[in-house]
């Protein structure tokens, strides 16, 4: 299993110099290969080196550099032909979909460069790395993480890492290939309803509440509004410190929950029951004022972390089909619109069982992850005659 170790980087006020230098540089050079690759209808990753190779090495680029720019380059325009294949930026003629084709991709000045371990190498134990930059190799470049990212470094990392420049600040994001523990044999599974005003609800009780989120958000909308209303330089300079800290907020708020919920799973011997809600931002219908709402809800990434949390823990982990469980009855089976009297009362009509709607929900996904989990055990081998 591939997860990424985030370092931050300590450079010396010089070292720090030759690094963004490095990035403004090698960032330039790619807009200029897109251009290229733009311009040549986009050619194969051999044919868009010949064309560009020896330009790059004329900049200053080592051989490693420039192929890692045009590398790049091409990675990047091959996510952007996935993503029209899928419609994820428009139908045919939309605005956005033609805004995307008609002109090259532009790489940020600060965006992530990849290094292999010719231009990148590590010495844990003195915490520093030496790195290539366009002004030399430059050694004893000091980093730091914490002891377990760390020892996962030490003991996992494979392949590229990338250095990046957020805020002024370099960081480092190395690949690692941590091995997966053994999945064991569940008995049972645990469901996971995943919401905005719960953002989960476990079959076992447990209930992560979305409150204090939701008045977490909306007092940094309102700080964020009240700041770009003024105008002024310090305003500006107090948005800039703030950038992103919601977005650390969630990020921290989804570990945990997704922590407790592997960490009960793999305590009890169960497995874990996910929802499927790939799409829903495309299906779901809202108001105005309710759209931030849904926008901002990041089930993506609390359904990836507890993914990634399960198969390193060896939590058996399956996903299900989220239709109806809100309207069934866990007791009966019985499926009624009206039965979800509201958020979070659920009165069944046939049996007349009363629980609350997202526990209930949570009781159908655990017994829908036990029917698709014995699905899969069973033999598809025909009977021998």
């Amino acid at each position: 299993m591939k997860i990424v170790v985030q370092v931050k980087l300590m450079p010396e006020a010089e070292q720090a110099a030759a690094l963004r230098s490095t990035l403004r540089t090698v960032n330039d050079l790619a807009c200029w290969v897109s251009r290229v690759a733009f311009a040549r209808g986009v050619p194969r990753e051999y044919e868009l080196r010949q064309h560009t190779y020896p330009h790059l090495k004329a900049q200053g680029l080592g051989a490693q550099a420039a192929q890692h720019v045009i590398k790049k380059v091409r990675d990047a325009y091959t996510a952007l032909h996935a993503n029209l294949r899928a419609g994820h930026l428009g139908k045919p003629r939309s605005r956005r979909r033609v805004k995307a084709e008609s002109k090259p991709i532009a790489f940020r000045p600060e965006a992530a460069q990849p290094y292999d371990d010719r231009c990148l190498s590590w010495q844990y134990d003195q915490e520093s790395v030496s790195i290539w930059t366009t002004a030399g190799r430059i050694k004893n470049v000091r980093f730091a993480c914490s002891g377990d990212a760390l020892k996962t470094l030490r003991d996992y990392r494979k392949g590229e890492a990338d250095l990046i420049e957020r805020d002024g600040v370099f960081y480092l994001i190395a690949t690692c290939d941590v091995p997966e523990a053994e999945a064991y044999e569940p008995d049972g599974f645990i469901g996971v309803d995943l919401g905005i005003v719960n953002i989960a609800t476990t079959s076992t009780g447990y209930q992560a509440a979305g409150r204090g989120l939701g008045r977490y958000r909306k007092r940094q909308l309102a700080l964020r509004a009240k700041l770009q209303k003024k105008r002024t330089k310090s305003a500006k300079r107090r948005l800039k410190e703030r950038s992103r800290r919601e977005q650390r907020h969630v990020k921290n708020t989804n570990h945990i929950i997704a922590k407790t919920i592997v960490t009960e799973a793999e305590r009890t011997a169960h497995g874990i029951a996910l929802e499927e809600l790939r799409g829903i931002r495309r299906r779901v219908r809202l108001r105005k004022p309710q759209r931030v709402t849904l926008h901002s809800w990041a089930f993506a990434q609390l359904g990836d972390f507890i993914v990634y949390k399960a198969r390193r823990a060896g939590v058996p982990l399956v996903s299900v089909d989220p239709a109806y469980t809100s309207q069934t009855c866990a007791e009966c089976g019985h499926v009624d619109k009206r039965n979800r009297v509201d958020q979070g009362l659920f009165i069944c009509r046939g049996c007349g069982v009363v629980a609350h709607a997202d526990r209930n929900a949570s009781h159908n996904i655990a017994t829908r992850g036990e029917t698709v989990w014995n699905a899969g055990r069973e033999s598809r081998v025909p009977a021998t005659p």
